[in-house]
């Protein structure tokens, strides 16, 4: 297997629309065409091809939280799929789900009624309202911070 630093000069190369970061951690900017990597750390092939697919194709942002379930889902299917096999990159099935296990556990906290603890459907952006005793709430992005949620309204 290839070092992060050699792949990283590769895709420069075959992707010379967008611009590798060497960064704290990684992530896509779409605003900034940037993919920002983390050569040191675990796995840094795989999430470097992960948020390569991110930029590929094309997200750029999501309204309904599950949206972002499915964009992450996606991204990960492109990685293993189509960029794994062109940069001889193995991509164990074990780090894709406990990857999503991230967001599918995100996206359980957010949907979790804070006056009943029974299951919500997100009715706008950042609003919840209870299946069960009708609460709503708000959340806040906490995607890299502490999950808040705000009731709307008492029961």
């Amino acid at each position: 297997m290839q070092s992060t630093r050699s792949l990283i000069k590769r895709l420069r190369g075959d992707f010379p629309g967008f611009t590798f970061e060497s960064s704290d951690g990684f992530w896509w900017s779409a605003s900034k065409r940037t993919i920002h990597f983390d050569a040191s750390a675990e796995n840094s092939t795989v999430y470097s091809l992960h948020e390569l697919s991110h930029a590929i194709l094309d997200h750029k942002g999501y309204e309904y939280d599950i949206d972002l379930v499915k964009l992450e889902r996606d991204a990960w299917d492109y990685a293993r799929r189509i960029l794994a096999t062109e940069y001889d990159v193995t991509i164990d099935e074990t780090v894709i789900q406990n990857n999503l296990d991230t967001y599918r556990d995100w996206l359980h906290a957010r949907s979790t009624c804070p006056a009943c603890d029974a299951t919500g459907l997100q009715t706008k952006q950042r609003t919840y309202r209870c299946l069960a005793c009708g609460h709503l709430w708000s959340v806040n992005e906490a995607r890299i911070c502490a999950l808040r949620r705000y009731s709307l309204q008492t029961k």
